[in-house]
């Protein structure tokens, strides 16, 4: 049923106090799975995710009283999304004090771990290869290529200029097609 609501009776059902948690319940039903998905790509292991989508979901319910509705609302709650992905990927390298490129490495290994994982199924190349990314250039990437998120969306989400974006995505790219054809 959330599906057939338009964000905006969602909203007003959220702002209503008689019916506030089942319009926040609809909001979540709507867009959890996408959510999921746009998290888990960022973060890898679906714990992490969970964990990550639980804390975004607290963000929105402490936060969505105050949404002005500048944006949309997949816009607001994909950027709140990246945001606590990046966050968790930075506290993350904090408590284990490597290096970056250790903690790639690290996503690429958790990847291979998997045990439906093949090295010679471009699927999983492309896995390894996006979590050789920078943490920016990585949700750059997924939103663009697996979200197919408009470059004047994203840059809402990501809070920067759509240059900036495409010129990430396509530096993402280069770097996803050397590592796969290079390896």
């Amino acid at each position: 049923m959330a599906e057939h609501l338009d964000d905006k009776e969602l909203l007003s059902e959220f702002k209503d106090p008689t019916t506030k948690e089942r319009g926040y319940t609809r909001i979540i039903k709507k867009y959890q799975e996408k959510l999921y998905w746009h998290i888990r790509r960022m973060v890898v292991e679906h714990e992490d995710a969970n964990d990550v989508l639980q804390n975004m979901f607290i963000k929105v319910w402490k936060g969505l009283e105050n949404f002005r509705e500048d944006s949309q609302l997949y816009t607001w709650l994909y950027r709140i999304a990246t945001n606590e992905s990046l966050s968790f990927l930075e506290q993350r390298k904090k408590r284990s004090s490597i290096s970056i490129s250790d903690e790639d490495n690290g996503l690429a290994n958790k990847v291979r771990a998997s045990e439906h994982f093949d090295a010679n199924k471009l699927e999983w190349k492309l896995q390894i290869a996006i979590q050789q990314l920078p943490e920016k250039q990585r949700a750059v990437f997924n939103l663009r290529y697996y979200d197919e998120m408009p470059y004047d969306e994203m840059s809402r989400v990501l809070e920067t200029s759509q240059g900036a974006l495409k010129a990430s995505y396509h530096h993402a790219v280069k770097k996803i097609e050397d590592f796969i054809l290079n390896r």
